[in-house]
């Protein structure tokens, strides 16, 4: 996944992709495979791939996943086996784990974060 003027693209189209869309609420268990664009809000537990999490989008969950876009609000447990961006409009706040990480200029950083290969969850 990738931003281009403002629009998330799919890096893989081929992939599965997922959407919550603005106004929708998710709260509980979610799993997935592929690719999860939140635009709404999911409260709970989040396990799977890829997530985007775009302006609109908040996020309270403890979080499991490759790869990890924050351009909205993500509070909680966030552990990434992969790389975490946070966008100019993103922020991100609570216990993150990942292995590489990107701060855009503007974006927001909060919490205990470890980052490194030596940070990778068992």
């Amino acid at each position: 996944m990738c931003v281009h003027n403002g629009r998330y693209l799919l890096k893989h189209p081929q992939n599965k992709l997922s959407i919550v869309e603005k106004g929708l609420t998710i709260e509980g268990s979610v799993s997935f495979k592929g690719q999860l664009i939140i635009n709404g809000a999911v409260k709970g537990s989040l396990v799977g791939d890829h997530i985007v999490i775009t302006e609109e989008g908040v996020v309270e969950a403890e979080t499991q996943a490759s790869f990890v876009t924050v351009g909205g609000i993500f509070r909680g447990r966030l552990t990434i086996s992969g790389k975490l961006v946070i966008l100019t409009t993103g922020n991100c706040s609570g216990n993150i784990v990942c292995r590489e990480m990107e701060l855009e200029p503007g974006g927001v950083l909060n919490g205990e974060i470890s980052c490194g290969p030596a940070t990778e969850s068992t």
